[in-house]
């Protein structure tokens, strides 16, 4: 399985100057914006990969594969708003320059050496070699390396990707789970055997009140100054340091979370999970109509919610263990009661009908999650729930 691993390195001053001073890729990006406009405006067609490969070759001073790294990722990213808006969702194609990007190197792009040593080609120029970098890692990963990406958080770190060697695991496990993804509690999931866990969100909202204070805050105060100035550019460098704070904080309680679900999947033989598909309720998507517009803060919670790095994590976990997972429709599946097929909204965390059925709010939206994907329709699952497991991040 394909894995990723972000490390530190070493390296001498003129390699970290230079490091720092290679804003190439970043001009690729820039030059791929340019082909894009160009070909649309002679021929009314989107530029192709070749095209743009073509018209990037031999301009710039790094290795070809680290051009058309760029190349590929101005392609994924204006496919991806292709499809976005087709989608119906109201989503700008690639179009703003950048003056920075990661510089990736890959296949032939670079050698491995013992002692953690790695070397950088930098391709030819101008029909010249050009001196290569070399840095040094405490600690490679077991395994081929695929490819080795400069990026900068705080400072200038690398991540590898690398083939494990490690195969999914078989398992002979039978029973199905369903998960009712949620803002307040992460993951809410109901099993085929009445086993049923709530792995709560509280950190991760933590997390993101406190960023989203402190960012209002250096906004007000960068507000008051003249872009670019010291201070302005002191609040800036603050903003970005709160920014990757937080993301790592928030990566590391995502882990944390799909880990304890992964590890419940196991211990309850969970072989198939259905993963609940909420994709466009953070953009705006109510109705707008008269006394139903949404607040703002109810816009800021939706808009940080991280369902899309959960269902991202829980793949490739519960793949790597050899259990299935997709995404399917829950419509109506936290308002119809399973029992008199009633809808009704409530605000409390437990769900109660006029007929006399009662629930916890999110353990019923995931048994009627499991119906609605396993049978076809809303309705009391055939097996009976069991006391719920309930689990908080540290």
């Amino acid at each position: 399985m394909i894995r990723c691993m972000k490390t530190s390195f070493r390296a001498n001053q003129e390699t970290i100057n230079r490091l720092f001073e290679y804003r190439v890729s970043g001009e690729v990006w820039n030059r791929c914006l340019e082909l894009a406009k160009e070909t649309h405006l002679k021929t009314g067609k989107w530029v192709t990969k070749s095209g743009l490969q073509k018209g990037t070759k031999g301009m710039f001073p790094i290795h070809s594969q680290s051009v058309q790294a760029v190349c590929h990722k101005y392609l994924f990213a204006r496919d991806a708003a292709r499809k976005a808006r087709k989608a119906g969702h109201q989503t700008k194609y690639p179009y703003k320059q950048k003056k920075h990007f990661n510089t990736k190197w890959a296949n032939n792009g670079f050698k491995l050496f013992e002692n953690g040593k790695i070397e950088l080609s930098m391709g030819d120029f101008a029909g010249k070699r050009q001196k290569p970098l070399f840095i040094w890692v405490k600690e490679l990963p077991k395994g081929q390396i695929k490819e080795i990406e400069l990026i900068f958080d705080r400072k200038l770190i690398i991540s590898i990707a690398y083939e494990d060697g490690k195969e999914s695991k078989e398992n002979n496990f039978t029973h199905r789970a369903a998960i009712d993804v949620g803002e307040i509690h992460t993951i809410a999931a109901v099993a085929e055997n009445g086993e049923n866990i709530i792995i709560t969100g509280q950190k991760v909202r933590s997390i993101h009140r406190l960023r989203n204070k402190k960012l209002a805050d250096l906004q007000r105060k960068m507000s008051r100054c003249k872009k670019g100035s010291r201070q302005w550019r002191k609040y800036q460098r603050a903003k970005v340091y709160i920014l990757s704070k937080s993301n790592n904080q928030l990566t590391d309680a995502i882990h944390k979370t799909t880990k304890q679900f992964v590890d419940w999947c196991i211990e309850n033989e969970v072989k198939e999970v259905a993963f609940g598909d909420v994709d466009g309720v953070q953009r705006h998507t109510s109705p707008r109509k008269k006394k139903k517009v949404r607040r703002r803060k109810t816009n800021q919670k939706l808009s940080n919610w991280s369902f899309g790095k959960v269902y991202t994590y829980l793949t490739y976990k519960l793949e790597a263990n050899g259990i299935k997972i997709d995404k399917h429709d829950e419509r109506d599946t936290s308002q119809q009661c399973p029992c008199c097929a009633k809808k009704r909204k409530v605000a409390s965390r437990i769900y109660t009908c006029s007929c006399g059925y009662s629930n916890h709010r999110d353990i019923h939206g995931a048994a009627n999650f499991f119906a609605k994907t396993f049978y076809g329709e809303i309705r009391k699952p055939y097996f009976s729930l069991k006391h719920t497991k309930y689990l908080r991040i540290a």
